[in-house]
């Protein structure tokens, strides 16, 4: 009986092979598909991490990626010093920026500066 099992295969017709234009606009949805939901959301935070870096300013409050806080005291090109504590100043990239804080916040969650050390 299996004889004509290989009959039956033989006489089936051939699979039809997709059209080059199929394989193309695959290709294509593909490529769009990676540059909207990878590239260029990418790109965006990378404009927006830049534009924040580009802003800092003496006085602002920030966090550093490791979870730093501080007051920036000076800003270089590549570099900015910001005061964590009082009478203690480092000098950090400013690559590791995270974000700005709202003015105030350091005062209000008690990190320690030479206005508030005094009331004691």
């Amino acid at each position: 009986m299996s004889f004509f099992i290989a009959d039956a295969y033989a006489a089936a017709p051939a699979a039809a092979e997709p059209s080059a234009f199929a394989n193309i606009a695959m290709l294509v949805v593909f490529m769009l598909v990676f540059y909207f939901l990878l590239w260029r959301p990418q790109a965006k935070r990378q404009k927006e991490h830049k534009g924040l870096m580009d802003s800092l300013q003496k006085g602002d409050e920030v966090v550093f990626a490791g979870g730093l806080l501080g007051r920036v005291q000076s800003v270089d090109d590549d570099y900015a010093v910001i005061e964590a504590s009082h009478n203690l100043t480092l000098k950090v990239q400013k690559a590791a920026v995270l974000a700005t804080l709202p003015a105030g916040t350091l005062k209000g969650i008690g990190v320690a500066s030479p206005t508030n050390l005094n009331k004691d």
